[in-house]
């Protein structure tokens, strides 16, 4: 059966082979990954479409080729099965039933045990090629660690930046633990030292990182960027939202952070200032109907994608929550359909889980706008009150938005960040959740 380069996405007509997980001779189950294909959109992993032995390998990784073109070649078990019990046959009818029977069974068992075989070798272990990120190359690099020493946690025994980190968390503290020396053996004797730790490594980029690059340079050029900044007060937030936490992770499995919030508030502002959730086309601003927010997520840092939420002024609190965690979660695991990259109208950067100030992040393009959120944390504040000042403390976060001046001045961004903050800090939430 031919593998073909598939459709990924109604507007992309190419891919390229990033990485070949098996090779020719292996053989491979049904829906297990062959082989990895990267776009100018998106990566995602192209699975067997049926159990055999690949007879060949048509194209090499690096390669660009247009949708539909043959990758490989699948001998299904089906038709090698069939191959060998006709050759038995053949030779078999010279001789008598019984026997030929025998050689048949036998001739089935032999093809099994072969494929058997190549299985075990198509899988690898230490001995087959690993394929290792750019991070785990330069961690590797860094810590002077054989990626052979370490077994991957990552899906089909990747090697992953925790696994690095893991063992050389281990490695430190065995060294730090006293030992009884060992007699040197022959084999320790000679046995090369390990690279030093501070040695340069040069790592290539990966499509993603590419595309990333280009993408950002791109932006810079095009887009006027200017930041804008607001403080938010989110005690009116955590009015509804500490209450609810606890019932919340354990019918849900994950976390009820600010983010749901922050991103329903944005819908909601983006319909008072519609200028925002545009994007320039030429001399000419072009007003989007909807608003299909993108969020950014973090590939356990090696890659940065934004995929889509569609209509999302159309959802609650409790709808982008489930929404966000969802294309984040399908995101990292490499299960996002290509077509959900695209089309959005304004995009949301969390940074605020690694405790960010303020970050002034790069436009999404075409878009005009995109918003980072950065640690939210108790500080003091200053509280008006009829009876007068006073200090309180409270859960302070600051929003900085990226805006193209090329589309909105900076009066209509700052009117719109004044209307997120107040629809953060006045809004009743209960509502929401």
């Amino acid at each position: 059966m031919n593998v073909l380069m598939p459709q990924l996405g109604e507007t992309v007509a190419e891919g390229t082979v990033a990485a070949w997980h098996k090779k020719q001779g292996d053989t491979v189950e049904k829906n297990e990954v062959l082989l990895d294909v990267e776009t100018d959109k998106a990566a995602t992993e192209v699975p067997a479409p049926v159990a055999g032995v690949i007879a060949s390998v048509l194209v090499p990784e690096g390669k660009t080729v247009d949708v539909g073109t043959v990758l490989a070649v699948i001998e299904s078990e089906e038709a090698a099965e069939a191959a060998a019990a006709s050759q038995v046959s053949e030779k078999g009818a010279t001789e008598d039933t019984a026997g030929s029977s025998g050689k048949r069974a036998s001739a089935k068992r032999a093809a099994r045990k072969t494929a058997k075989a190549a299985k075990a070798r198509g899988r690898g272990g230490k001995s087959g090629r690993l394929r290792l990120s750019p991070v785990v190359r330069r961690l590797l690099a860094e810590h002077g660690v054989d990626a052979n020493d370490i077994t991957g946690s990552g899906r089909d025994g990747r090697i992953t930046r925790k696994d690095v980190l893991a063992f050389v968390d281990q490695r430190t503290t065995a060294e730090t633990k006293p030992s009884v020396p060992e007699p040197v053996t022959e084999t320790a004797a000679v046995k090369p030292p390990a690279a030093p730790t501070g040695a340069a490594a040069r790592i290539p980029f990966d499509r993603i990182r590419r595309v990333t690059a280009e993408h950002m340079v791109h932006s810079k050029a095009t887009s006027a960027h200017v930041m804008q900044a607001v403080e938010v007060d989110f005690s009116g937030v955590d009015r509804v939202r500490l209450p609810k936490r606890q019932d919340w992770r354990s019918r849900q499995g994950y976390s009820l952070t600010y983010l749901p919030f922050i991103a329903r508030a944005t819908c909601l502002a983006l319909r008072d200032y519609p200028n925002i959730n545009s994007s320039v086309d030429g001399d000419a601003l072009v007003l989007h109907p909807a608003v299909h927010l993108c969020i950014a997520v973090n590939l356990n840092f090696e890659g940065l994608v934004a995929p889509v939420i569609r209509n999302a002024d159309s959802l609650t609190v409790a709808g982008l929550a489930h929404a966000i965690h969802d294309i984040g979660d399908r995101a990292r695991k490499g299960k996002l359909d290509p077509n959900e990259y695209s089309g959005g109208t304004y995009t949301l950067s969390n940074n605020g889980s690694y405790g960010t100030l303020m970050t002034g992040a790069i436009i999404n393009q075409p878009q005009v706008a995109i918003l980072s959120v950065d640690a939210i944390g108790k500080r003091p504040v200053v509280v008006e009150s009829p009876e007068g000042d006073s200090i309180a403390i409270r859960p302070v976060g600051i929003l900085a938005q990226s805006f193209d001046h090329r589309a909105v001045d900076g009066a209509y961004s700052a009117a719109f960040l004044q209307k997120v903050r107040a629809l953060l800090e006045r809004k009743d939430w209960s509502d929401e959740i």
